[in-house]
């Protein structure tokens, strides 16, 4: 199959049951794309908007991944397992007979703010180059520097029995199944991830599935559910260059811009084309951080 130079974000709604590097090869191959790439993992449990960046659009992937997260899931009440989620086996069970509604939104809404919390062993961190959940398989357990992280909201949907759905607004970086698996430790019973999908990513909510994609004719309608890449970075001031500034940014050279922003990092823009990334430097110069190549 030839290979193709094509650029742009496909927002993907990622089934259950696939890993995020597998639904990454299922789309790079539809799209005939030389290259690709996800911006954070899913487990295979979760589903939900996983965007997929191809071509040039790979260079700004790790922006994505700073991105705020949005999410939808459901937790189990009454028992903690191994892996923080259904898949894996039950450690311990305790009775939920005595937790009430207003005690379960006290506990969530303390959740909401900065904290540190420590990475479960079943992620895809590495540890010397192994990721910790082929470690975790294995029987060992490996010391995490916990990490700060955001819980900006908690909406509690329902609760029904043993189960309760929540909505979760957090920063990048939050693993939802420690979150879940403290709410169960602070209610007193214990709790693991029964349901997880992630309803937003930045500022991107649509999203496609797999069957949406394997209906389109040809790659000419595939294409057109590509997005921009610069969406990615909308948020940030858009710097408009002259073809004379415009060269010296190509040639990675820092160019003087009337009314630059102070700091900070920018979009660059030729006309109608997207260029890339700059960043202003301490002298008010706008330097090149990370250029397209539509070549």
């Amino acid at each position: 199959m030839v290979k193709r130079n094509i650029n742009g974000i496909l927002l993907f709604n990622k089934p259950v049951g696939i890993s995020s590097n597998a639904a990454l090869q299922r789309v790079k191959h539809l799209f005939k794309a030389r290259k690709a790439g996800h911006t954070g993992s899913l487990d295979k449990l979760a589903s939900g908007l996983l965007p997929i960046c191809l071509g040039e659009a790979t260079k700004i992937s790790n922006f994505l991944l700073m991105a705020d997260k949005y999410y939808e899931t459901t937790l189990t009440l009454g028992a903690t397992t191994l892996t923080g989620d259904s898949e894996g086996e039950i450690l311990n069970t305790r009775s939920t007979e005595n937790i009430t509604y207003p005690q379960i939104e006290q506990v969530v809404q303390s959740f909401i703010g900065s904290s540190e919390q420590i990475p479960p062993m079943y992620s895809a961190l590495k540890h010397q180059g192994q990721p910790l959940y082929k470690l975790a398989r294995q029987g060992k357990t490996i010391e995490r520097k916990s990490r700060n992280i955001t819980i900006y909201d908690i909406e509690i949907q329902n609760f029904i029995k043993e189960h309760l759905s929540i909505k979760v607004h957090c920063s990048k970086g939050t693993y939802i199944r420690t979150l879940a698996e403290d709410i169960g430790e602070k209610l007193g019973c214990g709790a693991f991830v029964s349901r997880l999908h992630r309803i937003g990513v930045g500022n991107y909510w649509d999203m496609i599935d797999y069957a949406t994609l394997e209906q389109q004719v040809n790659t000419e309608e595939l294409d057109k559910l590509l997005i921009p890449m610069q969406t990615a970075v909308s948020h940030w001031p858009k710097i408009e260059l002259s073809k004379e500034l415009a060269y010296y940014i190509q040639q990675g050279q820092a160019v003087q811009i009337s009314q630059a922003p102070a700091d900070g990092l920018v979009q660059l823009f030729l006309g109608e084309l997207f260029l890339g990334i700059g960043r202003v430097l301490e002298d008010g110069k706008i330097a090149p951080k990370r250029l397209i190549n539509y070549k």
